[in-house]
């Protein structure tokens, strides 16, 4: 059974590595502009990456998979639809917020992080944040109804992909060290506010599996 399990993540994965992510934010974009067109939100972000990005290119921002729509200089846009809006923290965002950069994987990259694919499971809250001598402990809470956490598994919070600490049925902790604190846009991060959590990939599919077994 779990070899079946195994070669299915497998070929699935292979598909879709072109839109995989891990974790590992490159560089924090600030946002310059936010413009309603009916139903969906065009986002103008600043980035020393604009130049290298390429319309239909597909970015993380804060671990959400958008799509390059235009490009200049310093800045360009990408587009959220109204369905991404109602799952994700984009709704919250707001001119001059902080907002983490990943670029797709390409296929031979090494995975320093984990497989995150850039598609929101579900919004948590920042309820605690703890200094621990050098590195910071934050707490999130989330909603237990459809995703949970295992102790030392992975955990991709605003596209950072980070390991599970003390983990509850409706909550968790991750351990930020120095230089994720500095380079991402968790030194922004305030008690009571929201983030977006993707689950480990490997953990929904032996969820689904045994649900169906049951």
């Amino acid at each position: 059974m779990l070899t079946v399990f195994i070669t299915n993540f497998t070929i699935l994965n292979i598909y879709k590595l072109t839109k995989m992510f891990t974790g590992i934010v490159e560089t924090v974009a600030q946002i310059s502009k936010l413009e309603k067109t009916q139903g969906n939100l065009n986002i103008t972000l600043k980035s020393k990456l604009a130049r290298e990005f390429k319309v239909d290119q597909s970015v993380s921002h804060n671990g959400i998979c958008l799509t390059v729509v235009d490009v200049s200089e310093q800045q360009y846009v990408v587009t959220a639809i109204q369905e991404t809006i109602e799952k994700s923290s984009i709704g919250s965002w707001k001119t001059g917020d902080s907002i983490n950069l990943e670029r797709a994987m390409k296929i031979g990259d090494r995975l320093d992080g984990h497989m995150i694919q850039g598609h929101v499971d579900q919004i948590g809250q920042c309820t605690e944040i703890l200094e621990k001598n050098g590195s910071w402990m934050f707490t999130i809470e989330h909603d237990s109804s459809a995703n949970v956490t295992v102790e030392k598994g992975s955990i991709a919070v605003n596209g950072i992909s980070l390991t599970v600490v003390n983990s509850n049925e409706n909550h968790f902790s991750v351990a930020i060290i120095p230089y994720t604190y500095n380079h991402t846009n968790f030194n922004n991060l305030n008690v009571g506010d929201n983030v977006n959590l993707e689950f480990d990939i490997l953990g929904k599919y032996i969820a689904k599996m045994l649900s169906k077994s049951n």
